[in-house]
């Protein structure tokens, strides 16, 4: 069977990620398609299936490029189902704060901020582009993935055939002198459990070696606390995720964001590891604060 893909979404988010991954992976693909050409370009695949080419998945990049055109394209979709073409909308989302500052990293301009004002062109951007995102099969949020992991993500959907998770739940340990994370939706401060910082033969480990996470959790109180915010994390997640939300950031802050953080916040990507309709992952900020590891600066 045929596997057709509509990839669009915010510009900024990913698109062209999306596509190149999609072609390394043996798709056919064509971006900026005009909007009047795509019937026939459908008609096209679907002859040449029939005629016996191999040529068995086709991605298709449309988006806010296709200017007063792209209203024309729901219709489009509309004709495309009634004629029995089955085709998936992939959409790459990701927040305001990450789309300005990917345009303001790279000096390009956005599409509808022709003046230089990138957030009204991404508001005006986010209401043309609504339709497209209701109708969409896929929805991946791309605010807080690296590029590898966006590669992963669309590998597990569109080669593998995995069972995908629209929503990304990201823990991630910080150091309060360092600052809040901006992106942080839930802030635990853990500022109160035992600092493995004043044993000297744990100041120079981190949270990711068991001594340090042993000294940590060996408290009753941490304990403790780890299982009641499981639960309550247990309970928001899926009512998150009934509400349409595409991702959330749980930042867990110690002093330095070296130690205590890091072990609890690997208790907690380890608690809620397997939840349903939902992808986890773990990112230390600011572990390694002086090292080049740091993933703020990698994003997608």
């Amino acid at each position: 069977m045929m596997r057709c893909v509509i990839v669009t979404g915010m510009s900024g988010a990913g698109k062209s990620t999306a596509l190149k991954v999609l072609e390394d992976d043996g798709y056919f693909c064509v971006d900026n398609l005009p909007i009047g050409l795509i019937e026939q370009f459908f008609g096209l695949i679907q002859n040449e299936k029939e005629g016996g080419t191999d040529r068995d998945r086709v991605a298709v990049g449309i988006d806010i490029r296709s200017g007063r055109a792209l209203a024309q394209l729901g219709p489009v979709l509309d004709r495309l189902r009634a004629a029995g073409v089955r085709f998936q909308i992939l959409f790459l989302e990701a927040s305001d704060e990450a789309i300005v500052r990917r345009f303001k990293e790279t000096r390009r301009t956005h599409p509808l901020a022709r003046d230089g004002r990138i957030g009204e062109g991404v508001a005006a951007e986010r209401e043309q582009l609504r339709f497209l995102k209701e109708q969409a099969d896929y929805i991946i949020d791309t605010s807080q993935l690296l590029t590898h992991e966006l590669k992963t993500e669309l590998e597990k959907i569109f080669v593998e055939d995995r069972d995908f998770r629209n929503m990304m739940v990201t823990v991630l340990s910080f150091g309060f002198k360092f600052g809040i994370p901006a992106d942080a939706d839930l802030v635990f401060d853990v500022r109160f459990l035992p600092n493995p910082y004043y044993v000297d033969s744990l100041r120079n480990l981190t949270g990711e070696d068991a001594p340090v996470r042993d000294y940590v959790m060996q408290s009753e109180t941490a304990r403790a606390f780890r299982d009641r915010l499981t639960d309550l994390l247990r309970f928001l997640i899926p009512n998150y995720i009934r509400a349409g939300r595409n991702q959330l950031v749980i930042a867990v802050g110690c002093t330095g964001g070296r130690h205590r953080s890091v072990v609890f916040a690997g208790e907690l990507y380890r608690s809620i590891l397997g939840l349903p309709d939902c992808g986890v992952r773990i990112e230390h900020r600011d572990m390694e604060h002086d090292n080049e590891r740091k993933h703020y600066g990698e994003r997608t």
